[in-house]
């Protein structure tokens, strides 16, 4: 089969189309044929090896010394089930799904193996793709879409709350806006003035161009602040933050969390009651995932960069 290779820690050129083995599935296994994957983030700084000098030696040992342990990246994905295995429930052969690949990573390739009953963050889940939606539209929904909700959920908003989204076009920010709305939180989201549209479209009463204003100076407070690109000095994103509110961070407040199928299942129910969308800026082939990871890597994407592994 084709995958991506990421032949060593570099630039985007590093990321190399290869022929490999394709995977057969253990017991427990399904088998999915890839239609799309996404151009995340965190691919972007795997990739780069984008972490602080003092992680440096940690992340080296964790990820791979050389290039990541597992070279084949990506971690979003929605597909078809090819195959299952003997003793996997639940999945049958033609059968759209999507689903996180884990922490292992495996979403830059033609095929995939999961655990048909989830084995959580480190190897993947998967769910019944959504009513109506197509495969590159439901890809982002197993990565961010999840560790939006899940991150929000230790906020525990309540209808009625003030809801602030830094970074409330990106991926991880359209779906948090989103979610705070159909917790019944008031959002404010912050974003450039090109996007006030999209962002107050998605749900946000109140839209900020952080370009012209300072939302912390704007004399307002919040009972949960969320940094979804994680860009905020933690002392400036608390000044608007109310006594005994909560501030939230797209990587400090995701480590520890345990993504599964639960979260994935839920959002699938948001989906098919026009409660969620998913917000894509364009749509690379996976001969063309250089040119995804470069654009990616300027920091101005508009929600999601999906890569079209089927053609």
């Amino acid at each position: 089969m084709k995958a991506v290779v990421c032949t060593k820690y570099g630039p985007p050129e590093v990321l190399q189309i290869q022929e490999v083995r394709k995977p057969a599935p253990k017991p427990y296994d399904v088998l999915v044929k890839i239609h799309a994957t996404t151009a995340h983030v965190g691919d972007v700084r795997i990739r780069g090896f984008n972490v602080p000098r003092s992680q440096w030696l940690l992340a080296r040992l964790f990820l791979g010394l050389r290039r990541p342990r597992n070279s084949i990246l990506g971690m979003e994905f929605a597909g078809e089930v090819e195959a299952v295995g003997e003793q996997a429930n639940g999945f049958a052969r033609g059968d759209q799904v999507f689903g996180f690949a884990g922490f292992s990573f495996g979403a830059y390739a033609e095929y995939i193996c999961v655990p048909a009953n989830g084995g959580g963050s480190k190897h993947g889940y998967l769910a019944p793709k959504p009513k109506g939606m197509t495969f590159g539209q439901a890809a982002p929904i197993a990565g961010g879409g999840v560790t939006a909700l899940l991150i929000l959920r230790t906020a525990n908003i309540q209808e009625g709350q003030s809801v602030l989204v830094y970074g409330a076009s990106g991926s991880l920010g359209t779906f948090a806006v989103q979610l705070a709305r159909h917790f019944g939180a008031k959002v404010t989201g912050v974003c450039s003035g090109t996007n006030l549209a999209l962002v107050r479209g998605l749900g946000a009463e109140h839209v900020i161009d952080y370009t012209k204003a300072d939302f912390a100076e704007q004399g307002q407070r919040y009972d949960v602040v969320f940094d979804a690109v994680d860009k905020l000095p933690v002392s400036h994103a608390k000044k608007c933050v109310k006594k005994g509110g909560v501030y939230l961070n797209a990587v400090r407040s995701s480590s520890g969390l345990k993504p599964d199928a639960e979260g994935l299942m839920f959002l699938k129910g948001l989906v098919e009651n026009d409660e969620l969308r998913t917000v894509i800026d364009r749509s690379y082939a996976m001969e063309e995932i250089v040119e995804a990871h470069r654009y990616v890597e300027r920091g101005h994407k508009i929600g999601n960069v999906i890569i079209d592994v089927a053609g």
